[in-house]
């Protein structure tokens, strides 16, 4: 799939500001609308649009110090732009395959399933080494991210369907539905079963027996106890979470916290 010469409307949701500096150096004919939060952490309820922003302004504000007008202007914003598209738009969808970016892709998808006249894509990262497959966009190039946006793979209704699936699932705790739709089979989708097997891993009610929270506990116990190395050994041993320095960080405070309750 080329890129077209023709007037349609090209709007590219990307999965962070990172992706965003990489493609100014493509000359992709795209406007940019950026997903900034990071809905594999914290509570996801509420009945309505609004009501699920209240949910999340009070966790983002009490966690990790974010105002309520940052939140609305610079998630809430962006996302009304979605939600506000017209027909005929070409919406392009960069999420890499870590549970991180599955858990956003799949909230984003809940939004578009019910779009009629929108034509809507997914951009896979280009493939890696298997060892290495969890990087992502990481540092591709312009040529490799111009190549991946070429080869862009088209929603159906079925796929669209899928995701609003796996959105519900995840958001209601529904684990047991969320293996079974990580068996189903989408050129959407990749690595499904392997990411949904992580997320049911790190939920175990034995902190020490979740795998995020024991990778930590080991790095620790081998005397890796500065941030920047242990998350930089964290995410080469655990790629498939996704998780930034807000969430690892998040995780070791827990741990010291309940290390300290207990001394």
């Amino acid at each position: 799939m080329t890129i077209e010469q023709d007037d349609m409307r090209r709007i590219a949701l990307l999965n962070g500001d990172c992706l965003a500096e990489q493609l100014k150096g493509s000359e992709l004919p795209l406007e940019i609308v950026v997903f900034r939060e990071a809905l594999v952490s914290g509570p996801l309820g509420g009945a309505s649009w609004g009501e699920f922003w209240e949910t999340r302004v009070g966790f983002l504000t009490k966690q990790y110090g974010a105002t309520a007008l940052e939140v609305q202007e610079k998630t809430v914003a962006e996302l009304d732009k979605i939600r506000s598209l017209a027909d005929g738009v070409e919406l392009s969808l960069w999420f890499e395959d870590d549970l991180f970016c599955q858990v956003n892709l799949w909230f984003v998808l809940n939004l578009l399933s019910e779009s009629k006249n929108i034509k809507i894509y997914r951009v896979f990262p280009p493939e890696a080494s298997p060892a290495n497959r969890w990087r992502g966009f990481g540092d591709a190039s312009a040529a490799a991210l111009t190549q991946a946006y070429e080869s862009r793979v088209p929603f159906t209704s079925s796929d669209l369907a899928l995701g609003k699936n796996f959105w519900e699932a995840y958001r209601l705790g529904n684990w047991a539905q969320l293996m079974t739709l990580s068996k189903s089979v989408s050129p959407c989708f990749r690595h499904l079963e392997e990411v949904c097997q992580a997320q049911l891993d790190r939920i175990s009610a034995d902190p020490t027996k979740r795998r995020p929270e024991k990778v930590i506990l080991e790095l620790l116990a081998k005397g890796i106890t500065d941030f920047d190395p242990l998350f930089s050994q964290f995410s080469e041993r655990e790629g498939i979470y996704g998780f930034g320095d807000l969430q690892v960080r998040e995780l070791l405070d827990s741990i010291k916290k309940k290390a300290g309750e207990k001394n």
